[in-house]
């Protein structure tokens, strides 16, 4: 059964507990006013002295408004519609003309009453009657005075997410960084170590057997392709160590094994060990004084120091060519020459090294009879062989690229195999 709801209560019940309010004259509700002096009449305040104000006149209510044109002409543009400005035209305003108000509302500083006449507005300021703003004209009537409504700005498009593209990441400054194979090598699971190919193994041959015809002119026929080796094993071993461009590194040591080899022919063979090693001593102390000279951070400047230390050290190093005798040199040139191309051949790696090596022993006895070595060049074509293999591996190494593979990788089989030529051409002779 639902309850029944309570009977309101009257007034008198409401205020039955309130204290009772005493009555208040007139007297007490003015008792704080000021006193005001009774007017002429005696029943209303005295007017201020003072003469009564004067009624403005038009012109003057109109005095601070600018001039309106009397009609329209050549000089005087029709005035615009009551309350509204003219449409624009299809192109827009014209150049220097000053934008007109917004079509919605004026700004703060506008007059009262914008758009309206001038004696409405002086009515209005005298009554201090404030009109609202003309409303922007929508829909079939705006579009008939050529008025758009405004529209809020649109928000800026998100950025599109970079495109998934295989062996490519996003866009930078630098450009688009590719994987390389020694990359995609490790993450697979193989080994990172790539050998330079059957071209750079070409280049090779090919040069060696430059020096083993040079070697057989004489000196000066050998110095050609021995400087060639020179510059390239320079700029192949600061690429390989991830340091390029470094035209000064690369000068530097290229020049340390000019002059190596300008002191072997200043000298003679006879003394060629002295000669390179002093000309290493010299290069390695000039390395130490430039890079004090320095301004890099500490770990880029040991960097560089021991990859130029290196690089000049192959430089004159590769002058073992001109520091053996004719007979070492010719050999070992063919012997590198072999090695290489067989090391190249698409067989199994523990089979090509075992190819390899066979192959440069069998052209060291091939060279040495030729040579007047004999046999012997067996030995000389084996050790020479093998360094140059060691300089392959080295070439091969630690994300190679095709650059290092046609620097380092053309040049470093021969210049390893510089130290063979010369000390086991010694034994021999």
């Amino acid at each position: 059964m639902p309850p029944v709801p309570a009977a309101p209560a009257s007034a008198a019940e409401e205020t039955a507990y309130l204290p009772p309010v005493p009555p208040v004259s007139a007297a007490a509700e003015t008792a704080y006013l000021p006193p005001v002096p009774p007017g002429p009449s005696g029943r209303g305040p005295a007017a201020p002295p003072g003469p009564p104000p004067a009624p403005a006149s038009a012109a003057a209510e109109t005095a601070y408004l600018p001039p309106v044109p009397s009609g329209p002409g050549p000089g005087n543009p029709p005035a615009p519609g009551y309350g509204y400005p003219p449409p624009p035209s299809y192109g827009g305003p014209a150049a220097g003309a000053p934008s007109a108000p917004g079509y919605g509302y004026p700004p703060a500083h506008a007059a009262p009453g914008y758009g309206a006449p001038a004696a409405s507005a002086s009515a209005d300021a005298q009554s201090g009657a404030r009109p609202l703003p003309p409303e922007a004209p929508t829909g079939r009537r705006a579009r008939r005075v050529g008025i758009t409504p405004a529209t809020p700005p649109a928000a800026p498009a998100a950025p599109a997410a970079p495109a998934a593209s295989g062996g490519y990441s996003t866009p930078t400054t630098t450009g688009n960084a590719r994987i390389t194979d020694a990359q995609r090598a490790r993450a697979e699971g193989r080994s990172p170590i790539i050998p330079p190919g059957i071209q750079p193994a070409g280049l090779t041959a090919l040069l060696g057997l430059l020096l083993a015809a040079g070697a057989a002119i004489g000196p000066y026929g050998l110095l050609v392709p021995l400087v060639l080796l020179q510059a390239v094993t320079a700029a192949g071993w600061f690429r390989l160590n991830g340091m390029w461009p470094a035209r000064q590194g690369i000068a530097l040591a290229f020049a340390g094994g000019l002059v190596a080899d300008a002191v072997l022919l200043a000298v003679g063979r006879e003394h060629g060990p002295a000669a390179i090693l002093g000309t290493l001593g010299v290069w390695v102390l000039i390395t130490v004084v430039l890079q004090l000279r320095s301004h890099a951070p500490p770990d880029e400047r040991m960097q560089g120091l021991l990859a130029t230390v290196a690089s000049a050290a192959f430089a004159v190093l590769a002058a073992g060519h001109l520091a053996a005798s004719a007979d070492a040199a010719v050999v070992g040139g063919i012997a590198v020459a072999v090695a290489v191309a067989a090391r190249a051949l698409p067989v199994p790696p523990a089979a090509s090294v075992v190819l390899a090596l066979l192959a440069a022993a069998g052209a060291g006895v091939a060279a040495g009879g030729l040579t007047g070595l004999g046999a012997e060049g067996a030995l000389l074509g084996l050790a020479a062989g093998g360094l140059a293999l060691v300089g392959l591996r080295v070439a091969s190494y630690d994300y190679p690229s095709r650059f290092v593979h046609f620097t380092a990788g053309v040049a470093l089989p021969l210049t390893l195999a510089a130290p063979a030529v010369y000390l086991v051409g010694r034994i021999l002779a």
